[in-house]
């Protein structure tokens, strides 16, 4: 009995100490799995392609058509000056009538009754033919500059005596009336047209 418990101490004093802190090379296998889970230099994060966003590329698209439009309106002022002051002579009636428009040929139309929208003035002249066209105005804002200086010289101005053809008569006083108007406005760029109804 001796000899068996000496060596059974023997073989126990043999056997190495467990010991309760842990080895070292698990620790450092964790802090490199947690390292590489929770660094922020990753290579899925790094190597990720840098996108915009859709919103972002269609408020420039926007951006650039607002810009467009506007020069196209811009080009569209510039190339259309079609404002012009015309005078019309009724063939019924000893009347003439003036008037602002940018087409001349609807307007003429409305006067006669042929498309809606003419004046009531106009109504009991039809009907009426073209006497003067003065093209070349800017904007509106100086045609109907021009038109209401024709027609306050026009009523101002004494009217001569009547003569055989009284529309003659009438269209001569237009005629010194916008003689009169010209002097007072810049009309240097105007185009003055008169048609063969004048004699």
């Amino acid at each position: 009995m001796r000899k068996l418990n000496t060596i059974f101490r023997s073989t126990k004093s043999n056997r190495p100490l467990r010991s309760n802190s842990k080895s070292p090379i698990k620790r450092r296998s964790k802090e490199t799995n947690n390292s590489e889970v929770d660094s922020p230099s990753s290579p899925s994060s790094s190597s990720s392609p840098v996108t915009t966003s859709p919103s972002s590329s269609s408020q420039r698209r926007k951006g650039r058509r607002v810009r467009n439009g506007d020069s196209n309106q811009k080009r569209k002022r510039m190339r259309v000056s079609a404002w012009s002051v015309y005078l019309i002579v009724s063939s019924r009636l000893p009347r003439t009538y003036v008037g602002v428009t940018t087409n001349f040929t609807r307007r003429l139309k409305q006067h006669n009754g042929q498309l809606k929208g003419g004046a009531k003035a106009s109504s009991a002249g039809r009907p009426w033919s073209l006497a003067c066209i003065i093209r070349g105005f800017e904007n509106r804002s100086e045609a109907c500059e021009f038109e209401s200086k024709w027609k306050n010289i026009s009523k101002k101005m004494t009217r001569k005596k009547k003569e055989k053809n009284p529309i003659n008569s009438l269209l001569r006083h237009r005629e010194e009336a916008l003689n009169r108007v010209e002097t007072s406005f810049d009309s240097s760029r105007l185009n003055v047209k008169w048609q063969s109804t004048q004699s």
